[in-house]
Parts: C-alpha cells; structure tokens; sequence
C-alpha cells in the first residue's frame, strides 16, 4: 500500500505533457504560420499548466508604480508615451514608432511572483516583458527576452498569456493547444484582465484571470527587468495597474 502511494505521488510530480496541437483550423492555421520557426516549440513536448494561481495578497509584495510618477521606470525602443493616469500607467502608439517598452529600473528580478491588471481603452498589441534584458534596436536599444503576451480580440486566436520572445526567435509557448481550449475563452474584452506570473529558477508559469496559461522551461532568461509594451503601429492605448512583485529568492 505504502509503495503504491510513493509511487503515484511520484507520478504526479512528473510535468504533465500536452497531448496535441488544437485540430480546429484557427489553431492549426497558426501552427502552419509559424512552422518556419526555428525554435518553434513541438506540441507534444509542451507542458500544461495546472497549478493554481499563486496567492497575490500578504506579506513580500512590493508595488512596482508608486503612483505618483514613473521616475523608477526608464523607456526604451521607440517614442510611443507612457503617462501616469490616477492610479494608472497608460501607454499610446505613436503612429511611425518602433515598437516601445517602459522597463523598471531595477534589471535583477530572478524568482518571484508578479501580478498587474492591464485593459485596453483602443486595441493595440501588448503585454509584459520579464526577466528581460537589452539589445540593439533600429533607433538605439530595445527589449529583448521572455512577454506574457496580451493579444486584443480582433486577433482571433485567443493567445494572451502565452509567452513570447521579443527580438529572441519568436514564440516560446504559444497557446494552440487542444488543452487550452478553455483558456483562450479567459480574456475580458471589455475591462480589466489580471496577469500573474511565477518564475522558479528555469520554471515559468503564468495565469490570465486566474486561468492557468502558460508552463514553460528554459535555461536562457534567468534575470532581468519587468517592461511594459506598447507595440508600433496604427493605434493602441493600454492601462496598467496594481503592478507588484513577491521575491521568492
């Protein structure tokens, strides 16, 4: 009896695998877009996300905005705008702009819990860099590593959560699995949307509106800064609040 129980303990320790690629033909046009991608992951590799959201009140977080002023955050990558707005960063595409990206001063963010509220006022491409660093972009220095990625709703795959490498090879989880199928239904067009994500050495996991998301591994992007982005284009205006991080170093 004792065996038997170490013995499915054991198993459910194990990272639990997906089984494949969503068979509708949104999921599969996307996985047959992005095929060309070199370290595009394999469907049956990927992990799922199973895990409750972490708890995001009590003692060890911290806020990252202090409300008042953004003199702890620095924009990098272009000259779309980031301005205080009450209790709210609010981030504009400026027509002609590279893609920008308002990142926290503070660049050594290792193993922590971190959660905001993002809501679009004008659809736009967005999400949060983490553990990101620096590269050389078209006008001067740009982010660079792992976005939870938040996708406005017109883009019809339902993606938000999944994590994106910036300017690092593309889609490191993309959200195409038959698994997730519940979880592209969790993002709220038309109000705020809670991002959480918890880093654990080379573990990586994130929740959009309490929905477990993403669950990816990687030995790359081990530290970093956390950054805001408004990307280049026609439009976009996004809000970003709560921001606040629990170390777990």
């Amino acid at each position: 009896m004792k065996s038997t129980l170490l013995l499915i303990l054991a198993c459910l320790s194990l990272p639990l695998l997906a089984g494949e690629l969503d068979p509708g033909p949104n999921q599969q046009k996307w996985f047959k877009h992005y095929e060309k991608q070199k370290n595009l992951p394999d469907p049956g590799e990927m992990l799922i996300n199973k895990k409750p959201e972490p708890k995001l009140t009590g003692e060890g977080f911290i806020d990252l905005f202090n409300g008042k002023n953004l003199d702890d955050w620095e924009a990098i990558g272009g000259t779309c705008e980031f301005t205080v707005q009450g209790d709210s960063i609010r981030g504009v595409t400026v027509p002609g702009s590279e893609s920008t990206y308002l990142y926290t001063k503070k660049a050594d963010f290792a193993d922590f819990i971190f959660t905001c509220d993002l809501k679009w006022e004008v659809e736009g491409n967005t999400g949060v860099m983490f553990r990101a660093t620096r590269t050389e972009g078209k006008t001067g220095p740009t982010a660079y590593g792992p976005q939870m990625e938040m996708e406005p709703f017109s883009h019809g795959r339902g993606w938000s959560g999944g994590i994106y490498g910036q300017a690092a090879g593309g889609w490191f989880y993309p959200v195409w699995l038959a698994e997730h199928s519940e979880t592209r239904k969790a993002q709220i067009q038309h109000g705020w949307n809670r991002m959480t994500i918890e880093a654990r050495g080379n573990h990586v996991r994130t929740w959009l509106n309490g929905v477990p998301v993403s669950n990816w591994k990687n030995d790359t992007f081990l530290s970093g800064a956390f950054g805001l982005q408004v990307h280049k284009g026609k439009a976009g205006t996004i809000y970003w609040r709560n921001l606040k991080v629990k170390s777990l170093d």
